[in-house]
């Protein structure tokens, strides 16, 4: 069910902190931490401690969290050094996107430059 953990899924074991994970900042409805194949310099993901299967469900069912995720993707580029020089925020929803863990999540990535259109 929406907004309830799903005990195969990997971001809410790290949620629950059955899975190690590189916290940078957590929130009363987010978690942040490094991604385990960074793409650049500063590669952090931004997930919602409820679940959420992808980006759409999350905006649809908990606008608010979304919200939540959105600013905390804000204050990790603050954090790590990259709101000035400029900072990505990628949702991949589905699969033909790239999505692998079917937990709603935000890349922000930074620190280097960021062709456009993006791979």
């Amino acid at each position: 069910m929406a907004g309830e953990a799903q005990s195969d899924c990997l971001f809410c074991k790290i949620v629950a902190g059955e899975v190690p994970a590189t916290i940078v900042r957590e929130s009363e409805t987010t978690v942040a931490f490094r991604d385990i194949n960074p793409q650049a310099p500063t590669h952090v993901l931004v997930i919602p401690k409820a679940h959420y299967r992808d980006a759409a469900s999350l905006a649809a069912g908990a606008p608010e969290i979304a919200a939540d995720v959105l600013r905390e993707a804000g204050q990790v580029a603050a954090d790590e050094k990259v709101d000035d020089s400029g900072y990505r925020v990628v949702f991949n929803t589905g699969s033909g996107a790239g999505q692998t863990v079917w937990h709603a999540h935000a890349h922000v990535l930074g620190g280097r430059g960021l062709n456009w259109p993006p791979g």
